[in-house]
């Protein structure tokens, strides 16, 4: 494992989305929604993803330069047709879409289609703190995922984020998948030949397993809670939640539909709408109480919570959010660690098109 500083890999994932055809500033803003998700500590989701991105532009299945438009809207809502976009740069649009919705008439939402994977969610969640607003953000995402006592892969692991700005205090920002786990850990324990933890993954005959090859051998993961007993189908309520409202709701693909990220699978035939999909919200916050008020109230919420009594073996209580924003400090301070195999894959990716790793 080696560190790299932020500046580094922003140059070098730039120069790449470059190369296969983004226009400059749609190359800035994916470098660093990609970027953000590395110095959060979701390292599953920034520049180990890169090549990902360029084998799908490569199949043809990523536009590098779309057209985003709005293709039907009310005074609160709309429906973005992100063209076949990279997800970096249609998530952003549609995000700003809410937001000026909620600025005119107080909440706004924004469910879209045609669209590719879009990063970490709490990305475009946070983009509503600037204004005080509260952001909402999630999507859904490849079948990877076994609905509570089914063997079928039938959802994806459909984050869920939702920021909620502050006063004094660092704002209370939730990023959750609706999974046990991402299956970007699964890809990372995979990377360093490590088993999951129980709970996480079933094999193919849906009985519990450890391996990182779970999901790869034809099995599946788990949603939240693991199983039954343990709250599983709120798990799997939740990410149905998140597929509805992404796609159902906007004309995206659904379900077992949604097409697959890595790009040696091809999508389902007969598909039941267009690309993967994603929905966001935007609430003003003085559309409820007078916005000091309210944050000076959640400073309140949040040092409570935060001088809970913590239970043996734990320094503190944490507010969602905390950890990802001290790393994140950290890791612009110190550089971002990388994996000797994603160092690896980015070097190759780097040769393949001319750009220096």
């Amino acid at each position: 494992m080696q560190q790299f500083s932020y500046d580094h890999l922003y140059r070098f994932t730039y120069d790449m989305l470059l190369k296969i055809g983004c226009p400059e500033a749609d190359a800035q803003l994916a470098a660093k929604v990609l970027l953000s998700a590395d110095l959060r500590g979701v390292d599953s989701h920034g520049v180990a993803r890169l090549s990902g991105y360029v084998r799908l532009w490569e199949k043809g299945r990523i536009n590098a330069a779309p057209k985003l438009r709005v293709s039907y809207e009310t005074p609160s809502t709309a429906v973005v047709d992100g063209d076949g976009g990279l997800g970096l740069v249609v998530a952003p649009f549609a995000m700003k879409v809410a937001m000026e919705k909620a600025k005119q008439v107080g909440t706004g939402w924004v469910s879209v289609k045609n669209s590719n994977h879009y990063g970490i969610a709490g990305y475009h969640a946070m983009l509503a703190l600037t204004q005080d607003m509260i952001g909402i953000s999630m999507t859904n995402a490849s079948p990877l995922v076994a609905p509570t006592f089914s063997k079928e892969r039938l959802l994806g692991t459909n984050p869920i984020s939702v920021a909620i700005p502050a006063n004094e205090e660092p704002a209370f920002v939730l990023d959750m998948a609706t999974t046990t786990a991402a299956n970007g850990k699964l890809e990372m324990l995979q990377r360093k030949g490590q088993d999951t933890p129980s709970g996480w993954v079933q094999d193919k005959s849906g009985n519990p397993t450890t391996s990182a090859n779970g999901v790869k051998d034809g099995g599946a993961l788990l949603p939240l809670g693991g199983d039954r007993e343990h709250g599983s189908h709120k798990g799997y309520g939740l990410g149905a939640v998140v597929d509805i409202l992404s796609a159902v709701l906007s004309g995206a693909n659904y379900g077992p539909w949604v097409p697959p990220f890595v790009a040696f699978l091809d999508p389902l035939p007969n598909l039941v709408g267009e690309g993967i999909g994603h929905f966001f919200g935007a609430m003003r916050v003085d559309a409820f109480r007078p916005a000091e008020e309210f944050k000076g109230h959640m400073d309140q919420w949040i040092r409570r919570f935060r001088s809970a009594e913590p239970t043996p073996g734990h320094e503190k209580v944490v507010i969602p959010g905390d950890p990802e924003r001290e790393l994140e400090l950290l890791r612009k301070k110190e550089g971002i660690p990388l994996l000797d195999p994603v160092i690896q894959d980015l070097t190759e990716l780097g040769k393949k098109f001319g750009v220096s790793f």
